[in-house]
């Protein structure tokens, strides 16, 4: 009687169990990822809100059914936004005004930060604490001093008094990010200028400035929104109706007869243009910047 013959299996016929911890990896994976997504959209759903209203004609824009696309699309809103009094001579005011604290608020925390990252004085500290101090204020709690403050000098109801209030409001958080970028270069790259012969504006414009332009863009993007969006410090500072900004435009759709949610949408997709496309325009120069500058230092 002959034994019966057995098949060798080689270890390849047969899949290897995957490692309990790597299963155990993909799941906390996969709830993170579901979460992002669902993140995403709680954010996103705002402004698909908004888009998707500016195109509705008016019956469907009040109707108490959800409407999630336009049946009947239609430009009439973006038509009467243009056209509602003072669009332009709004968006010429708020664009003097954002371009002007934006300059201004890089140029003096730039400056600020180089001098409490790169030079030691006396109170140094004690002005490193007191930003941080004005930082932790909310901006509303200083509106009135800052009103008395400016009737006093003479600057309400001009644009002077408002880029300075703008700068004002953003200057504390632009110091302290441009001085963590300062602070992380290394000081033998000034010091390898100073042998070269560079003075100390050159050394600030050729050498530490292209190393803290991500500092410089992160800056210009926060005070820009915060300018752009600004309505409870215009509405306050200006009295000439013919100076106000953009933000108090949009307030104009909504009057004692009701609000114009159509053409409200419109005009809020309108006015959220600018931010994105200035985004779009500074976010290359913020990865750019983070590489060029290592090389030219």
């Amino acid at each position: 009687m002959t034994a019966p013959t057995v098949t060798p299996t080689t270890s390849a016929s047969v899949p290897a169990p995957a490692p309990a911890g790597r299963r155990r990896k993909r799941k906390p994976r996969v709830l993170v990822n579901v979460l992002a997504v669902v993140f995403c959209l709680i954010w996103v759903f705002p402004i698909y809100w908004m888009v998707n209203t500016a195109f509705k004609p008016a019956d469907e824009v009040t109707t108490l059914t959800p409407i999630w696309l336009p049946l009947r699309p239609t430009l009439e809103n973006f038509t009467r936004a243009l056209t509602q009094d003072g669009f332009l001579v709004y968006l010429r005011n708020s664009a003097i005004v954002v371009v002007a604290a934006v300059l201004l608020s890089i140029v003096v925390g730039f400056l600020a930060s180089a001098a409490l990252s790169r030079f030691r004085f006396r109170g140094r500290r004690a002005i490193l604490v007191a930003i941080l101090f004005v930082q932790m204020i909310p901006s509303g709690a200083l509106l009135i001093p800052l009103f008395l403050s400016f009737q006093t000098l003479g600057l309400l109801n001009s644009y002077i008094g408002l880029i300075l209030a703008y700068v004002a409001s953003v200057l504390p958080f632009s110091i302290w990010v441009m001085r963590g970028f300062f602070v992380a270069v290394p000081v033998e790259i000034e010091e390898a200028a100073k042998v070269d012969g560079a003075g100390t504006f050159r050394i600030l414009w050729s050498v530490l400035f292209p190393l803290v332009m991500p500092g410089v863009i992160a800056t210009s993007v926060f005070a820009f929104i915060a300018a752009w969006n600004d309505y409870l410090t215009a509405y306050v500072m200006l009295k000439d109706q013919g100076m106000y900004t953009l933000p108090v435009w949009l307030a104009g759709f909504s009057t004692n007869k009701g609000t114009d949610f159509g053409g409200l949408m419109a005009a809020s997709v309108l006015f959220s243009i600018p931010v994105v496309v200035f985004f779009l325009i500074v976010q290359r120069r913020l990865v750019s910047g983070m590489t060029a500058g290592a090389v030219k230092g």
